[in-house]
């Protein structure tokens, strides 16, 4: 099985440039490799994914493949063929190593690929909107932001001329909109172009203009600094969590531990790779990871959160990481479903995804981590 970078370098399949041609995002000082040298690149997660990780990653991309609709979608209930569904669902595939028809799980992501792509400008207002108006019960800038992901962890990997072509126009039309769409605070909210932000919609933005950015597509400095001024902002300097918006919608609990991962992967995704934001972010989530509440449907943000959590201790490295991975992947293990699921209060489809991804990051296979 190739990695990305292996297949890229043997296919040279760069489809939208090299990230060398496009805006470097603030901390990335290319005088400067401090910030990119202390991103992990995998070698220190050696051995972490054990043999009982393994089965649960095999049972919960077999349950997944399983449950994978023949037009390319994924979701149940009022999440059926929702776009970020569907998006982290392939990504889930493609942290294990498989891309677009290629690898066990290759046919799912390209089906998976051209159900998203298919939901470019739905409502006929909005071009670049990835968004399914039947299936987002709430919030449809969440489903563009991981839509527009997937879509850049994708670029590259697609051999189809035609499909090529058409991700590489919809993919940029995608960013435009994330682009437009911010307001005067410097974040996002729940339709294009709010006049509010919030955290967690945020996030979803920063981190698809990063890996947008690492695809080569061209992201202004201005966008990215008003944005890490607006994320700065949400954050209590004194206990280190950050906010929903900032205005309000602090303190701790499972939300305040989902938000504050989410603040710490948006600061990290704008190239913010230190400074007192980053450490005080970081030791609000050491002191206030949730604890697994039996077998049952957890919070709805619990899937979020690590999802997100994981992601920052990666790229804080060392005992941050070392630490945190192992706790994670035995609790997320002993609540997995038989059938080789998860379980929460959006969809088994969305919980499956978010843990196998969550599982997965020492791969290092999905190029956002790579950074």
């Amino acid at each position: 099985m190739w990695t990305r970078r292996q297949f890229l370098s043997r296919s040279g399949l760069a489809l939208l440039g090299t990230a060398g041609t496009s805006f470097a995002m603030p901390g990335d000082d290319p005088d400067n490799s401090e910030g990119r040298n202390a991103v992990p690149d995998g070698s220190a997660s050696k051995g972490m994914i054990t043999p009982k990780a393994d089965e649960a990653i095999d049972k919960g991309l077999a349950y997944l493949n399983h449950h994978a609709n023949r037009e390319g979608y994924f979701g149940t209930g009022g999440y059926t063929g929702n776009v970020a569904v569907t998006s982290l669902a392939a990504m889930a595939f493609m942290a294990h190593g498989d891309m677009p028809n290629r690898g066990p799980y290759g046919r799912i992501i390209n089906n998976a690929l051209k159900f998203v792509l298919s939901q470019e400008n739905r409502d006929g207002i909005h071009p670049g909107f990835l968004h399914n108006p039947n299936a987002t019960p709430h919030g449809p800038m969440y489903g563009h932001g991981f839509a527009t992901l997937f879509l850049a962890e994708a670029a590259g990997m697609v051999h189809d001329k035609k499909l090529r072509a058409e991700l590489e126009t919809k993919l940029k039309r995608a960013v435009k909109l994330i682009l437009d769409g911010q307001n005067r605070e410097g974040g996002w909210r729940y339709m294009p172009g709010s006049r509010e932000a919030d955290i967690s919609v945020t996030i979803c933005q920063i981190m698809a203009l990063r890996a947008a950015r690492n695809a080569g597509i061209f992201v202004p400095k201005s966008n990215v600094n008003k944005c890490v001024e607006y994320v700065k902002a949400c954050q209590d300097k004194t206990l280190g969590f950050f906010r929903y918006m900032k205005q309000g919608g602090g303190g701790g609990g499972a939300q305040g531990f989902a938000r504050t991962a989410a603040g710490v992967c948006a600061l990290y995704s704008a190239g913010i790779y230190k400074g007192p934001e980053i450490e005080a972010g970081l030791r609000f989530l050491q002191g206030s990871r949730p604890a697994a509440i039996g077998f049952g449907r957890p919070d709805m943000h619990y899937f979020y959160g690590h999802y997100y959590a994981m992601q920052a201790m990666w790229t804080a490295g060392g005992r941050y990481w070392s630490d945190w991975y192992p706790n994670i992947r035995d609790e997320l293990i002993g609540r997995q479903a038989l059938d080789g699921s998860w379980m929460d209060q959006i969809c088994s489809h969305y919980a499956t995804a978010m843990a196998c991804i969550t599982l997965q990051v020492p791969n290092n296979y999905l190029p956002i981590l790579q950074k």
